[in-house]
This record gives C-alpha cells, sequence and structure tokens, in this order.
C-alpha cells in the first residue's frame, strides 16, 4: 500500500489483502449477474464465465487504465425473452451479438471524432444530474431486496427482511467508518459476511444448505461446453435471413445501454478524480464493452455491462487496482466450473445483498452531488436549476418510453423500452442545447480554470 489514501490502477495491493478485496467485488456483482439468466431462461454458470472473461477482456482494451467489472445487463431482459420465445434463443443470442457489434461501430465513430464534442452537451450540471440518477434511480430496486419477500409471484413487506438488511447495513457502515487498517477496505465484504451468517442463525429457513450439499463440486470443461455453453445456438441461425431480421429487434437495445456506460464512465471518472474520457479513451472503454457483450452472447450468456455496484465499491474503499478487478474476474469464472461455490453465492438472501445495495447505490448518488459543489455549480440560475430538475425528476421518478403495443413503432422497435437513466441522459443533453446560455452549465469552477 503506497502513503496516498488511495491505491492507484498499476497498483497491486499484498497477496493477504489482495483476495478479500477481489471477493468483496465478486460479492457486489453476483445477485445481479446472476438474475438476469434466471429471468431469460439464460444459464447462471455461463453468465457468470462471460462476466469474467468479458471483464478481463475489459481491463486490456482499455489498457488496465479502467477498473470497472462487467456483468449481466438488466436492459435486455424484456427483448431477450420476447424474441426466444417468437424466434428462439439462438436468434435472440444473434441480436445480443449484433448489439455488441453497435458498440463496436459507435466507438470507431468516437476515436475518428474525439471526445470534445462531449465537453459542449455533457456540462457538470448534466453529467452531475445524470450520475445523481444513476444511483438514486436504483434506490427502489434496493428498498425492495431490503424490505420486501416475494411469494407465489407477489412481491409483500416482511419484516423478516428488514430484520436482516438492517443488520447488513448497519454492520457495513460500522465497518466503514469506524474500522481501520485492511478492515476498512472491505466494509462490503464483512456486511455480506455478518448478514449472511445472522440470516443462518436467526432465520436459517431463508438459506437452503441442501442445494450446496447436492451440487457437484467440478463441472469440468467438458460439462460446460455440453451443458452450459451455447455456440451452436448461434451458429445454427447465422445462415438464416429471417433470423437476422428479427435479431434486430434486440440490436437498438444497445443505443439505451450506451448512455448508460457513458453515465457509469463519467461516475468512475469522478470517483478516481481523473478523466477517463480522454486517457485511456471513451472509445476503449465502448470497444472493450461491445466485444464482451458480442463475445458472451457468442458463448450463450447474457450481454455485459459495467456495472454501478461496483463502483460503489471502489468509491468507499478507494482501492482502484487493476488486479483487484482482474482477480475477481478470475475468480467468477472459477467459480462457474465449481459447482459447490457457485451455488453456495447464490444462497446469499435477497435482503443482505439489498442492505449492501442501499449504501452503494447511495455513493454514487453522493458522488454526483459531490460534482455539483466542486464545479460550484449555479442553482441561482434558472437554466440550471431547470435542467437538473428535469433530468433528476424523469430520471429517478422512472420515467420510460416504451414502444410495446404501438402498431408503428413495433415495426422497427418492437418491444424497446428506453429506460429512465438513458431518456434522464438525453432530456439533459437536449435541454442543454437548445436553451441559450450554455455557459452558465459549465460551473463557477470552470469559468474560474478558463480566466
Amino acid at each position: 500500500m503506497s502513503q496516498k489514501n488511495f491505491v492507484d490502477v498499476h497498483e497491486t495491493p499484498p497477496i493477504s489483502r489482495l483476495l478479500p478485496l477481489s471477493i468483496q467485488h465478486l460479492f457486489a456483482m453476483f445477485g445481479s449477474t446472476v438474475l438476469v439468466p434466471i429471468l431469460t431462461g439464460l444459464d447462471v454458470a455461463t453468465a457468470l464465465f462471460t462476466s469474467g472473461i468479458g471483464t478481463l477482456l475489459f481491463l486490456w482494451i482499455t489498457k488496465g487504465k479502467i477498473p470497472n467489472y462487467l456483468g449481466s445487463s438488466f436492459a435486455f431482459i424484456g427483448p431477450i425473452i420476447t424474441v426466444s420465445q417468437a424466434y428462439g434463443v439462438g436468434t435472440a443470442l444473434l441480436g445480443c451479438l449484433l448489439s455488441g457489434l453497435v458498440y463496436i461501430i459507435v466507438a470507431a465513430i468516437v476515436k475518428k471524432a474525439g471526445v470534445k464534442w462531449l465537453d459542449r452537451v455533457l456540462p457538470p450540471v448534466v453529467i452531475a444530474s445524470v450520475i445523481v440518477v444513476i444511483g438514486l434511480s436504483l434506490s427502489v430496486v434496493a428498498v425492495d431486496m431490503a424490505t420486501k419477500v416475494t411469494v407465489d409471484g407477489q412481491s409483500h413487506l416482511s419484516l423478516t427482511s428488514i430484520e436482516i438488511s438492517l443488520v447488513t447495513m448497519i454492520v457495513t457502515i460500522l465497518a466503514a467508518v469506524m474500522l481501520r487498517g485492511f478492515f476498512a477496505l472491505i466494509p462490503i465484504l464483512i456486511g455480506i459476511i455478518v448478514g449472511y451468517l445472522y440470516t443462518l442463525l436467526r432465520h436459517p429457513d431463508l438459506i437452503d444448505l441442501n442445494k450446496v450439499v447436492e451440487a457437484k463440486w467440478f463441472v469440468g470443461f467438458s460439462g460446460m461446453f455440453h451443458d452450459h455453453f451455447k455456440f451452436g445456438e448461434v451458429a445454427a441461425v447465422i445462415g438464416n435471413p429471417s433470423a437476422w431480421v428479427a435479431a434486430l429487434i434486440i440490436a437498438p437495445v444497445a443505443f439505451v445501454t450506451l448512455a448508460e456506460h457513458l453515465g457509469h464512465l463519467l461516475v468512475t471518472s469522478k470517483v478516481m478524480d481523473r478523466d477517463l474520457m480522454k486517457d485511456p479513451g471513451l472509445h476503449r472503454s465502448l470497444l472493450g464493452d461491445g466485444i464482451a457483450t458480442s463475445l458472451a452472447a457468442f458463448i450463450g450468456g447474457p450481454p455485459a455491462t459495467t456495472y454501478g455496484e461496483n463502483i460503489g465499491v471502489l468509491a468507499i474503499t478507494r482501492v482502484y487496482s487493476r488486479v483487484v478487478i482482474g482477480l475477481a474476474a478470475v475468480c467468477a469464472i472459477l467459480f462457474a466450473f465449481v459447482g459447490k461455490i457457485s451455488t453456495l453465492l447464490m444462497t446469499i438472501p435477497t435482503p443482505v445483498l439489498g442492505g449492501v445495495s442501499i449504501i452503494l447505490f447511495g455513493i454514487i448518488a453522493a458522488q454526483g452531488l459531490r460534482m455539483f459543489v466542486e464545479n460550484k455549480v449555479d442553482f441561482s440560475n434558472k437554466r440550471n436549476m431547470i435542467i437538473s430538475a428535469a433530468i433528476l425528476v424523469t430520471g429517478i421518478g422512472g420515467y420510460k418510453i416504451s414502444f410495446e403495443g404501438a402498431t408503428f413503432w413495433q415495426a422497427f422497435l418492437h418491444n424497446l423500452t428506453i429506460d429512465n437513466i438513458a431518456f434522464a441522459t438525453f432530456l439533459g443533453i437536449i435541454l442543454h442545447v437548445i436553451l441559450p446560455g450554455k455557459e452558465s452549465a459549465m460551473g463557477e469552477a470552470h469559468r474560474e480554470a478558463q480566466s
């Protein structure tokens, strides 16, 4: 560890600290990453494998300068289910593969055009508002995980869930604030372990360890290729023109997730206090995400995306080491082959994950508020207030546009939903572009730097 108050991307923590720090990232992403394949009918082990491989590729393509973890994307859940039911899993996966190619094409355009245009359309008042939205729009998900239980498909308030999540959240907060040294760097891991043990002691019926006992120790490469990977599904439809037409139903989702990717990169830049858009560059992060998405789809896993949960871990711990993220990715790959470990991770109670998610998502929102302060954004200016208000309310309120049921648009955008984060980002950019007085949106800090 250096004398700085953070561990930089090129630094490696001591071996005794490296594994716990990596496992913490693995736990942070695990619940969401395995939920997507469960909902879409894809394979959980494959999703773990592709998230690990995708993260390693992303680190390599971004020169190890962006310590983001890539997990399963929620934006594709609806389209995958719809296309799978109508045209088969192979066609849905082909559509996901094409979405990755959209990322790659946009990355090439960004490399050619540069990112200076982003400075003009994404001033601090827009960026900071979007970052707040990214954190707080997920608050409903975190609170539902922490307070509710699902019975026969219906969600109900549960005092047991509230009890478990509160214990987990309080332990996480105390670990982050009161512990010193290495233990102060792993508050999420400590919170999850204590929450799990507390549940095991107080509510053992919520954890089914019989599944762990029954699970295989090792799946093996032949087992993964035969029982989990779906190379043949995509290969079987590549030569079918009608499958390509149907797959194009999914491809436009990439334009929605591009906005999410941009937001996450802005948050990571803020957390690390450096301009990742320029070094290593937005084009590299888009390329890494696109290749990871296409590779995941070809193997049979869900599309990849950078994870807000893991960015929250970066913000809490201030450990940005690419080795930590890389080891977390390697662990995910190994766990895909070790049945008992992956099954054990799936027994982590939802309220435990909800308790830590409240902290992680809140930290992201706090980074946006910090950006307002540091850039001295003037909210006595009506223009700034209106732009920020529109972004915050549409984003946090869950304003979405769905083309489902719209006969004319379904021919082109079947079952496409522009989610709240993407919509809020687009709205903020449009308002900034069309409203006069653009200089006020840059913030007082920017004007002072220019003078």
